[in-house]
């Protein structure tokens, strides 16, 4: 059964990728912006770019998070804690929130190779105490490379999953390998979102030494099958 999937921050390049992808797949596709327009405008791009796949629609934040029972955010840490405690009262009973921010230095002035310390331990940490009580907070896709996702072939990268709720594993885990070339990786508790955090600023280390744009991160020797 399809899904409604709001994206907060779903204009730019990760958030339009992650669109693009799930409307193809058959999802219900909701474009969150602080700008009505901006957001409308994507969704007509994502609607033409998906075909005749799932429905695609644009609204402001406030009103995409509360039409959705799946919020993904895609939008840089400076907005994060912002953003949130301004969508609080937005949020469906029961929504499953996932969160694929970095709290990368870069969004405030820093190097894009270094992050920034959360008190909390990890942004998706930080979300999970700002969600109203019932929803859940997963992590994932902060190591895929936008580049890959607004592109037209697989996804050559795996995706960690951390999250404390096993429906909200599972909800992910399906969205992740709806997307062809990308495998879902069990990474435990949410918790262990700081980790896989602090990858995303090696990543563009490599990307900065190689000069490319769009490597990823495969986990060998698993009981599971790389997609080909």
């Amino acid at each position: 059964m399809p899904h409604t999937i709001a994206i907060v921050g779903g204009t730019g390049a990760e958030g339009l990728g992650l669109a693009v992808r799930w409307a193809r797949a058959g999802e219900s596709v909701i474009i969150g912006s602080r700008d009505v327009e901006k957001a409308r405008e994507t969704a007509a791009q994502v609607a033409a770019n998906a075909g005749a796949g799932g429905h695609v629609d644009g609204a402001d934040n406030a009103e995409a998070v509360a039409r959705a029972g799946i919020v993904v955010l895609t939008i840089p840490f400076s907005a994060h804690a912002t953003l949130l405690k301004k969508l609080r009262s937005s949020f469906q009973a029961g929504a499953i929130l996932i969160d694929t921010t970095v709290p990368l230095a870069a969004t405030v002035g820093g190097l894009p190779t270094r992050t920034l310390g959360v008190w909390q331990g990890s942004a998706a940490q930080q979300a999970a105490e700002m969600v109203p009580e019932g929803v859940s907070v997963a992590a994932a896709f902060q190591n895929v490379s936008a580049g890959l996702l607004t592109g037209d072939g697989p996804v050559d990268s795996d995706v960690v999953v951390c999250t404390d709720d096993e429906r909200a594993r599972q909800v992910t885990v399906e969205l992740v390998e709806k997307i062809p070339g990308l495998r879902a990786i069990n990474g435990g508790r949410l918790e262990n979102a700081r980790i896989v955090e602090q990858i995303t600023a090696l990543i563009l280390a490599i990307n900065g030494k190689y000069k490319v744009h769009r490597t990823g991160v495969r986990f060998t020797g698993l009981p599971i099958p790389a997609p080909r």
